[in-house]
Formats: C-alpha cells, sequence, structure tokens
C-alpha cells in the first residue's frame, strides 16, 4: 500500500518504538498476561468525535509529538511503503509519557 494515512474522527495514528533502541527513563510496563502493551510516537490525530449522549464535540486527547502506550489487542496495524504503523482510538491509549529532566 503506498499513499498517507490521515486519521479521521477520534483515531490517532501512532509510529512504533522499538524497545532496543528506545529506553524512556526506568519506566517499567507489567506484563499483562502474554502480550504486552507498545510504546510508539503520535504522528497524526484525527479532530476528535461528537457524543453520542449529549452531541458536544470532544477533542482527541493527543498531540503530535506524544509518545504513548496502546494495548496490541484492539490496535490496528497497517504498513504504508514498508513502515508499520498503528492506528487507536483516542479512548484506547493507555497513558502518555511526560519527560523528566533526567530523561532530555
Amino acid at each position: 500500500m503506498n499513499g498517507q494515512i490521515i486519521p479521521i474522527n477520534d483515531r490517532v495514528l501512532i509510529e512504533p518504538i522499538d524497545e532496543s533502541e528506545f529506553m524512556y527513563g526506568n519506566i517499567i510496563v507489567p506484563d499483562l498476561g502474554k502480550e504486552r502493551p507498545e510504546m510508539g510516537t503520535v504522528i497524526a490525530t484525527g479532530p476528535g468525535r461528537v457524543s453520542e449522549f449529549s452531541g458536544e464535540f470532544i477533542n482527541v486527547n493527543c498531540q503530535v509529538g506524544d509518545i504513548v502506550l496502546v494495548p496490541k489487542i484492539g490496535t490496528i496495524r497497517v504498513e504504508v511503503k514498508g513502515n508499520e504503523y498503528y492506528i487507536a482510538q483516542d479512548k484506547e491509549i493507555l497513558a502518555k509519557f511526560k519527560p523528566t529532566e533526567e530523561d532530555e
């Protein structure tokens, strides 16, 4: 597949971070059964979504450049030009990492 991926609604496009290439401080991700969450960098986000209950517009919580943790199960994996990406809903993102002075 060639082209550009543009997330819609509350979807987030994430570029995976190879654990052997990147260590973020002393954060230890607990083993959740056999599948461990994936870490990645947000490279694009959709604008958000309209609430089914109130009709209000809900913005996406992530921004481009955020480092996030997403579950392996439920996250869609796509490949474009030989590069792997994850597409997840904003509500599926487990955590964002905030750098400390030691990490910078």
